[in-house]
């Protein structure tokens, strides 16, 4: 038998249980978020200052055009983002996780990829012409630098904030809210441009990609999600290898594919949509299974502190359920009792990392979190039940 001390941890193990034993990376990570941040900022102002002052049009009426535009494209967040924010409802992000990641889709993935993509544009078309160029640009330049633009910010994650990812679903997650403020920035110039050409075209234009096919970036940066998201739960190196960029490659392709399906004529296109929205139905409830299978893992890992004295076996019910956390918010005490949802969900998955970890003879910052996040446990539930 092992013995365990107080923190639940077997002796051997217990000089791992450090508070922050990854906050070197999390310090590297920050700063070179800023840098990130700081040089897409610039690159995005000066895109919209010479699309605004570089057209042919005067400087006054796209300017308009593109306050106009800016409405519907950041309006129809409202919609988008609870979307992803209910899904995840066992262990939801931290709201400054998912609020990073929509800047960096906003700020970083639109500056860079915006460079990349108009200076291929420009290049192009110098040698072999206008129409060749915007083919070459939409169909083989923006996928791959679009995807790998975004797809930073979930590699990010896996390596600089691995407290805060688990797994494949919080893949999908952190990727769709990047790929949600990549779109809302995107759609600004194309509603604008389609603004200036009259109301019918806005109309279309507006119906195609915000009602049709708003779910099309973050679609495809999940692909990159979901590889990043089987490596954080593999314990072999070459799937840890093999999946993110497989995952990439997915999204690059899904990406091409459907900007290339336009260009093949209208009939074309509309048979497309029947594929697409096949698509979206296959990977809703993929996701839907990934978010209840999260869920069983946490029941699994959370049993042992109900024989420990730590939960009950009501609390781990209330966890549990697809409605607990939505539940709480008519509680006495709501908000202490969704920090024991979270830490508890927190010790439960790290808890899971640890034992694939151990089966597969590797080493895991996760069971460096287990005693401290044990620990918030105790002290939360302490609060929740005081006089």
């Amino acid at each position: 038998m092992i013995h365990h001390g107080d923190d639940g941890l077997p002796p051997e193990l217990a000089a791992y249980a450090r508070p922050e034993p990854d906050l070197g990376r999390r310090v590297a990570g920050a700063l070179l978020y800023g840098l990130a941040m700081a040089a897409g900022l610039v690159l995005n102002i000066a895109f919209f200052t010479i699309e605004i002052f570089g057209g042919a049009l005067e400087p006054d009426r796209m300017g308009q055009a593109m306050a106009f535009g800016a409405v519907p494209a950041f309006v129809m967040l409202l919609f988008y983002l609870p979307v992803p924010a209910v899904l995840d409802r066992f262990d939801p992000e931290p709201w400054w996780c998912l609020t990073l990641a929509f800047l960096w889709g906003a700020v970083v993935a639109t500056g860079g990829a915006g460079a990349i993509n108009s200076s291929f544009n420009a290049f192009v078309a110098a040698s072999s012409g206008e129409e060749t160029a915007k083919l070459a640009t939409t169909v083989f330049c923006a996928p791959i630098t679009e995807e790998v633009m975004k797809g930073l910010v979930v590699w990010g994650f896996f390596y600089f904030l691995k407290r805060e990812f688990d797994g494949v679903v919080d893949g999908i997650i952190y990727a769709v809210f990047c790929a949600l403020g990549f779109a809302a920035v995107e759609n600004i110039s194309y509603y604008a441009r389609a603004a200036l050409e009259g109301d019918d075209v806005f109309k279309a234009t507006f119906f195609l990609r915000g009602i049709v096919a708003p779910w099309g970036h973050p679609l495809y940066t999940s692909m990159t999600g979901i590889g990043v998201g089987i490596a954080r739960e593999s314990t072999r190196t070459w799937v840890r290898i093999v999946a993110p960029l497989g995952g990439l490659c997915v999204a690059i392709c899904l990406h091409a594919a459907w900007n290339f399906v336009p260009s093949l004529g209208g009939d074309v296109f509309l048979v497309s949509l029947l594929f697409w929205f096949a698509f979206v139905g296959i990977f809703a409830v993929m996701t839907v299974s990934l978010v209840m299978r999260k869920g069983r893992t946490i029941r699994d890992y959370l049993r042992d502190e109900v024989a420990f004295g730590n939960l009950t076996a009501e609390e781990v019910a209330l966890m549990t359920s697809a409605f607990g956390r939505i539940r709480t918010y008519g509680m006495p005490r709501g908000s202490l009792w969704r920090q024991l949802i979270r830490a508890s969900a927190r010790l439960a998955l790290c808890k899971w990392h640890t034992a694939r970890a151990i089966r597969g003879k590797k080493r895991t910052f996760s069971i460096e979190y287990i005693a401290p996040l044990r620990a918030d446990v105790k002290r939360i539930r302490a609060a929740l039940h005081a006089r």
